[in-house]
C-alpha cells in the first residue's frame, strides 16, 4: 500500500515507502507528520560542501563516517530528519551496507537558511538533543562567518560554543579541529560585493 501524502498523520513505515519512492522531493517524519524539506542557496551549498571535504579528510583512516544530506537520521521511533551533514562513529551504522537510515549519529550539522533558521535553533535542537549518542550539534550561519556549535556535557546538559571570522573550531568528539575561515571559502556575501 503506498503512502499518501496528503493525509495529515501517517505511520512510520508509510513514511519511509513515500520518502524513499518520492524522486522529486524529501520528507522529515516527526510524530506522524510529514514535511517537505526546501532548497538551499549557492552559499547553502558551497558550505555544505566545504564542511563535508574538511569533515572527509580528517576522519580519513578513523572509525567515523561523514554523511551528507541524502542520509536520513533517526533522531528516535517516531521522528526522522535530513540534517545537512551527520557523522556517525557507530559501528552499527557502517555495517548496514545499502542502508538509508543513520541510527546513532555523533554529530550533527545543519546549514542555516532564513527560513529554517528559527527551527534549526528551536524545535529540531529539541529533536536532537532527545537522541542519546548525540554529543555536538553544529548551527553554520550563511549570512555571516558564525558558527554555534553545542555540546553535550551530561544527557541534559548542552553548552554553547560561538566561533567567529578566524577562530578555529573544536569537534571534541571527533577530536578535530578545523579554521572557520575554511568552512566559508569561495563563499560571497553581500558586504564582499563592491
Amino acid at each position: 500500500m503506498a503512502a499518501d501524502p496528503r493525509r495529515l498523520f501517517m505511520r512510520v513505515e508509510e513514511y519511509l515507502i513515500l520518502d524513499r519512492k518520492s524522486q522529486e522531493a524529501r520528507y522529515e517524519f516527526i510524530d506522524g507528520s510529514v514535511y517537505m524539506l526546501a532548497g538551499g542557496t549557492a552559499n547553502h551549498s558551497r558550505i555544505g560542501i566545504n564542511l563535508l571535504i574538511i569533515l572527509d579528510s580528517a576522519l580519513r583512516g578513523k572509525s567515523c563516517v561523514v554523511y551528507n544530506s541524502d542520509m536520513r537520521v533517526s533522531v528516535s521511533a517516531t521522528r526522522y530528519v535530513y540534517p545537512d551533514i551527520s557523522v556517525s562513529c557507530d559501528p552499527r551504522d557502517q555495517e548496514q551496507g545499502d542502508s538509508d537510515i543513520i541510527r546513532y549519529p555523533s554529530v550533527v550539522i545543519e546549514v542555516l537558511s532564513s527560513s529554517t533558521e528559527a527551527y534549526d535553533r528551536g524545535r529540531k535542537f529539541d529533536y536532537y538533543r532527545a537522541c542519546p549518542t548525540l554529543q555536538e550539534y553544529m548551527l553554520v550561519d550563511t549570512q555571516q562567518r558564525a558558527i554555534d556549535l553545542y555540546r553535550r556535557q551530561t544527557e541534559n546538559l548542552w553548552t554553547f560554543h560561538p566561533f567567529r571570522s578566524d577562530e578555529e573550531v573544536e569537534l571534541k568528539s571527533l577530536n578535530i579541529r578545523f579554521f572557520i575561515a575554511s568552512v566559508y571559502e569561495n563563499v560571497t556575501f553581500p558586504e564582499d560585493i563592491p
